[in-house]
């Protein structure tokens, strides 16, 4: 009878039969009518200003946290989604307190353009995770759970991909498809020979260095593997050169969505990637200074990882600029933990204030730390430490340097699910130590990792001659 009356199919049926269990007005035992779950945007819905596609897209982010809100969180939702909806702006009184201004305030400014059902839904997702912070916390979990990247068969010349990014990693591959098409571009190099300047101020040292720490490294290995059995055999550590350490969990598509988010990090930041308005695609987050600092100041002085933030708790979002998808703090602080965090001061909509603390490893100090720990600090882990992100070991903002002796290599996973998985990181005397979880090492005990150890030179009775 709905779809003959308002004469829309079986989908657009149900959706107005979801608005009228929203809007109705319950009857108490006593027979009196009790006001309806939305009864602002009940009125709004009444007098025209809001559809059905508009009021379930105010009403969708809000109903999803409504048992974890409180009745005034409601009501307030209630109230701001329906002044939205009229084209009306938040009500504040000259005390900036909202729930003290008068009704009579929403005729003080006349109504402005009607809103989209898109403009409602993130006014609503705002208030949803302002209301309820530790709600992007299992999102963010969820969304780790369903990333990957699956790529078919070849077919009739073409392979078909399917899979979930996670907001971050899609947001950053926007960023990369944006600038190689951007029209402003420098467009397709010039025909003939070019001229790159090299990656430090004299080629001939860094070519020595990396020459010598190759050497080093060759003959680390080599010891090591001659060594075999021998005192330093008798470590039963199952580190990063133990096979037989089964510690990765993840699918293959996931692996593979880890693989490209990596690719998109590294080209975003590589000097021949085109340029969005001058500056290169890096992915922004935008995160409150008072959310990150909180995030960031718990645990101060403990080893980095799941002590660092188990107290700290979730409070506080991160948005990403154009998509706008809502994160955890925790992913603003990965994000913000190997590269440039810039601090911007607003007094009521204005920018009064712009400060940057640069934590970016140089290098030269990248070149050092990827000779000193050649992979993935994890055990189990073998990504290449010049594919990885370098972290910091004590956090810059509990006062860690941008040092060799506070960085280690970390792939994008681990270094994403460093505060959740269970691996704590310190450094003893400049050498890396981790701590794995319980299921990995019931004593709990720090360890170096073998490619990071310092080993002694290879006995005289080993050594080739001839």
């Amino acid at each position: 009878m709905l779809q003959r009356t308002v004469r829309v199919d079986v989908r657009g049926a149900s959706r107005v039969d979801t608005v009228v269990d929203l809007v109705r007005r319950p009857t108490s035992l006593s027979g009196e009518r009790m006001p309806a779950r939305w009864s602002e945007l009940r009125l709004a819905l009444l007098d025209g200003v809001v559809g059905v596609a508009g009021f379930l897209a105010a009403t969708a982010p809000i109903e999803k946290v409504w048992d974890r809100l409180t009745v005034d969180q409601r009501l307030a939702a209630d109230v701001a989604l329906a002044g939205c909806a009229r084209g009306h702006g938040l009500v504040v009184d000259d005390d900036g307190d909202a729930d003290d201004a008068d009704a009579d305030d929403f005729g003080a400014d006349a109504p402005g353009p009607a809103p989209t059902a898109q403009d409602l839904k993130a006014l609503a997702e705002d208030l949803a995770s302002m209301f309820d912070p530790d709600g992007e916390e299992p999102k963010d979990e969820d969304s780790k759970r369903r990333r990957g990247i699956t790529i078919g068969r070849l077919k009739d010349g073409v392979h078909a991909i399917r899979g979930y990014l996670t907001p971050d990693v899609a947001a950053q591959l926007q960023l990369i498809i944006d600038a190689i098409l951007n029209p402003k571009g420098d467009g397709p190099p010039m025909p003939g020979v070019h001229f790159a300047p090299s990656d430090g101020a004299d080629a001939d040292t860094d070519t020595d260095v990396d020459a010598d720490a190759d050497a080093d490294g060759g003959a680390e290995a080599n010891a090591e593997a001659q060594a075999e059995g021998g005192a330093e055999g008798d470590d039963t550590d199952p580190f990063n050169s133990d096979p037989r350490c089964v510690l990765d969990d993840r699918t293959a598509a996931q692996k593979r969505h880890d693989a490209l988010a990596m690719v998109c990090a590294i080209a975003a930041r590589h000097n021949a990637m085109p340029t969005l308005g001058g500056s290169s695609p890096v992915l922004v987050v935008n995160v409150d200074a008072k959310d990150l600092a909180a995030h960031l100041g718990h645990g101060a002085g403990a080893p980095f990882g799941p002590a660092a933030g188990e107290a700290g708790g979730n409070g506080g979002w991160a948005t990403i600029p154009g998509s706008g998808a809502h994160l955890p703090v925790s992913v603003a602080a990965h994000i913000g933990c190997a590269g440039t965090i810039q601090r911007v001061l607003f007094d009521e909509g204005r920018i009064i204030g712009i400060s940057t603390t640069d934590r970016v490893f140089t290098v030269h100090q990248r070149r050092a730390i990827v000779a000193r720990d050649k992979e993935c600090l994890i055990p189990g882990c073998h990504v290449p430490a010049s594919w990885c992100e370098i972290h910091h070991v004590v956090e810059h903002a509990r006062g860690g340097p941008t040092h060799t002796d506070n960085g280690v290599p970390l792939c994008w996973w681990h270094h994403r699910s460093l505060g959740s998985s269970g691996w704590e990181i310190r450094m003893d005397d400049g050498l890396p130590q981790v701590r794995g979880p319980r299921w990995w090492d019931p004593e709990q005990r720090w360890r170096t990792p073998r490619l990071s150890r310092a080993r002694s030179k290879i006995p005289a009775r080993l050594a080739r001659t001839g």
